[in-house]
This record gives structure tokens, sequence and C-alpha cells, in this order.
């Protein structure tokens, strides 16, 4: 065998004992030790709303004028945010058009909560934590609409940010806390409704900073407390969560000041934007509710499996009862093909939805047809009285081009049904486009490499110059 193609068997025995250790069902875990740490991820297989079953809502404004991108991208991140909170694995959280967001909540339990939570008004506090600064993340109690008053915390970390002079400043929470904690309640000294306006700045030296504006109420609010407590941390918090814990360095009393700090102006970016709309800038209602039942999810996977066991047998059969010898080992490169690929589908992750499986199916036949390609070239090489080996090189070829160009064509395709179903909320169609070009991009390796690496490890070792009808002739 030539050293080019032993290489290469080794390799692809290598990637499919690593395929294979991924795609394997029970395994769900990948780590990988780096001293006294490791790395770790989650390998299990992701299933979509239509598999695993859970909650579909379509969010609309309550004035479509008013919804303009910005206000639209800032209400689904906050969105997001209050969904992380439930719990709940894989959900999406997608725009639809220029004023819907579609939330699909897989294996949730509790749509009513759900709902309650995605309907109401997002929170903005500047909340009084004395002398502590609190990192970005820290879910707290305050006394905002209870009349009490706070207490003084335990210390906790470094300066996260400061009003007018140093440490660092962070970005926006990642989660939304699912119940209120039991601890230290700190004194609420004004909301989001007192903040007029909020942007990101340069400070003379050149530095990154959020300039904000108060009303006349907040501005007198302000003043008092940064009057009285310079040297205090004044805490921002959404929804409960810590998005930023700056220190006051001076009296602010002119109804505008600026968070300055350690920013990349994309901190400063997310940061201005929670103050800004720290409850929802568009209003909005729910325009549709639907619960997809689990049992529809379970029959759906339990037919797409029946559908592609049948589907893949019926190839396999077929190409093996008219390539005879090529047709054995299309297969077996076939199942290396669904074996990688559905490795890459646990490792991404990717998550699966009825679309995105039977694109999966779709691209065995593209895998497929890349090999008839192949060996009807093949075929006619032999038949034009070319040697077996000389057969199968001008066979690949001369199939190479057709191959490329319809490769090349179904992966443009992909690409516009992405775009549209990013554009338009279709999780479906995205679904769908991304798990097929996926599998296409894998069947040009198996098609190209691995079956003809194995049919030179097999014609290298074994004479069939004279055995031409165990290639179908």
């Amino acid at each position: 065998m030539q050293s080019r193609y032993t290489w290469w068997l080794l390799i692809i025995g290598l990637l499919l004992v690593v395929a294979g250790w991924f795609a394997w069902p029970t395994n769900t875990q990948f780590s990988i030790p780096l001293g006294e740490t490791s790395i770790q991820r989650d390998i299990s297989v992701r299933e979509g709303l239509d598999l695993k079953g859970g909650l579909q809502v379509l969010l609309e404004a309550e004035d479509c004028s008013t919804a303009n991108a910005e206000a639209m991208q800032a209400t689904k991140g906050i969105i997001e945010n209050r969904v992380n909170g439930l719990g709940v694995a894989e959900p999406v959280v997608q725009l639809s058009g220029s004023c819907r967001i579609v939330v699909e909540l897989p294996g949730l339990t509790n749509p009513e909560q759900a709902l309650s939570l995605l309907k109401q008004t997002g929170l903005l506090e500047f909340v009084d934590t004395g002398s502590q600064s609190l990192t970005e993340g820290t879910v707290i109690q305050t006394d905002f609409g209870s009349g009490s008053g706070g207490t003084t915390p335990a210390a906790t970390t470094a300066p996260v940010a400061t009003v007018t002079t140093d440490p660092a400043a962070t970005a926006a929470p990642t989660a939304v806390p699912t119940a209120v904690p039991t601890g230290p309640i700190y004194h609420t000294i004004m909301t989001g409704a007192d903040l007029r306006s909020a942007a990101v700045n340069t400070s003379p030296g050149g530095g990154i900073v959020v300039a904000f504006e108060l009303t006349d109420k907040g501005k007198e609010i302000f003043a008092q407390h940064t009057t009285e407590n310079v040297g205090s941390f004044l805490t921002i918090v959404l929804d409960k969560h810590v998005i930023s814990s700056p220190s006051i360095n001076s009296a602010i009393t002119g109804g505008s000041g600026v968070i300055q700090g350690r920013f990349t102006i994309e901190e400063a970016n997310a940061l201005a934007i929670n103050l800004r709309y720290g409850s929802l800038p568009v209003a909005l209602h729910i325009a549709e509710s639907r619960t997809v039942g689990a049992t529809l999810g379970e029959d759906s996977v339990r037919k797409s499996v029946i559908a592609g066991a049948i589907g893949l047998a019926t190839v396999a059969l077929f190409m093996i009862l008219y390539y005879r010898l090529p047709g054995v080992l299309a297969v077996l490169a076939l199942l290396l093909y669904a074996t990688i690929t559905f490795a890459l589908f646990k490792f991404i992750p990717v998550t699966l939805t009825l679309p995105g499986i039977a694109g999966f199916i779709l691209s065995v036949g593209v895998a497929v047809d890349a090999n008839i390609l192949i060996f009807e070239r093949m075929k006619e090489e032999l038949r034009s009285g070319k040697k077996l080996n000389s057969a199968v090189d001008e066979g690949f070829r001369r199939a190479w081009t057709s191959i490329r160009d319809s490769n090349i064509s179904t992966l443009i395709t992909c690409g516009i049904l992405f775009w549209f179903g990013s554009q338009f909320g279709a999780s479906i169609v995205k679904g769908f486009a991304f798990t097929l070009a996926l599998g296409v991009a894998v069947s040009l390796f198996t098609a190209i490499i691995v079956t003809r690496t194995l049919l030179h490890a097999v014609l290298d070792n074994i004479d069939f110059s004279e055995r031409h009808s165990w290639f179908g002739i």
C-alpha cells in the first residue's frame, strides 16, 4: 500500500475510535485533566421542543411603531436573562420579524411560571451596599417595596467598577434568580424609573466610560445619597441580579455622572443598555402560546429512528448489489460518516429537532450520491481498458468537479435557509439548514478520502485485475 494511504488509514481508524466514543449513547460527559483543574463538557444529546416537549411562546410588541431594532434586541436580551433563570435546558429566544420574539422552552414543567415571568416588567435598582462591592452575577435581596432598611453584608470580593474613578467594571448578567435568596437585605436608593438616559462615552484621558443622566427626582435623590456616602459602593441591580458595583468617589449633584473603570467597548455597551432598558424597552403581550406534549416528541423520535434505519438499510443494500466491492466499502464509509456526524451533534452541541433529523437523513443521500458519481466514472474507465488502480484514481479525479459543484450549491442553499430562519425566527428552518450543511461537509470527507483510502487498502493487497465483476461490470 502506498505510504500516504497507510497514513490515511491510521488517521481514519483513530477518528473512528474518537467519534465512536463521543457518539456512544451512554457517554454524556467529556473531561480533559489539566493539572489541578480539568476541562469538562456536557456531550449529552440535546433535544428540541418538538422532540422533548415543552412550551413555545410568541411575544409581540403592543405598538410595533416603537419597536426599533435596538429596543427589540435589548428586550430579547432581558427575556433571555429571565428564561435562563427557569433552569430550562437549551432554551431558544430569537427575534421574529421587526416586533416579535419567539421563546421555546423544552422540557418545561411549569408553563404558568414561565408565562408570568415573561410578562413582568424588569426592575432596575440602585442599591446601597455600604463598604462592600458585589461581584457581577450575585443574586441579592433588597427592600424595594417593603419599607424596611438595609443591612451591611459580609465581605465579598474586590471592586467591580467606580463612579468617576477606577476599579474594574463588568457587563450584563447571565441569569435571573428563580427564588429570593436568604441573607442580607440591601437598601434600594432609587430605581430605573429615575434614570433618563445612559450612553457609552470617552473620558478626557481617552478611557471608555458610561455616562448617565437622571430625572429631576433622581437628581435630588442621587445628590443627597452621594454627598453622604462618598467612598461607599452603589450597586446596580437588574431583577435582583448584580450587573455592576461602582464606588462613589465624589458627590454627584448635577443630575449626571459617569461610571468609569477598565471597560472594553462591549462591556460598556452592555452596561449602558441595561441602564437604559432595565425595564422592558418595548411593551409586550403574549400573542400565542403552545404546549407540546412529551409523548408527541417520543413518538416523533421513534418514527424518525425507524425511518432513518430503513433508509440506511435500503441505500446500503442497493450499493452492495449494484457496485459490489466498492459498494461494500462505501457502506463502511457511510457508517463512519454517520458516527462522525452524530459525534459532532453532541460535541458542538446541536439541539436536535424533527427538521434537524430530516436534514441529517437527507445528507445521507448526499453522501451516497458522491459515491455513485465516483463509481460510475470508475466503471467507465474500466470499460475503456484502463488498469484497476488507474481506473480508481481517474474515477475520483473526473467525479470531483461534479461533487464539488453540487455540494457547494447545497451549502449556499443551507446558508440562505439559515439566514432566513435567523431573520424570521424560524428555528425549525435553522435546524434543518445547519444539520444538512454539517452532514454535507462530513460527507465530502468520507466520500473523497475514506472511500478512496479503503479502496486502495484492498486493491494494493489483493489482485482484482481479472475480477471486474467484483466492481459491477
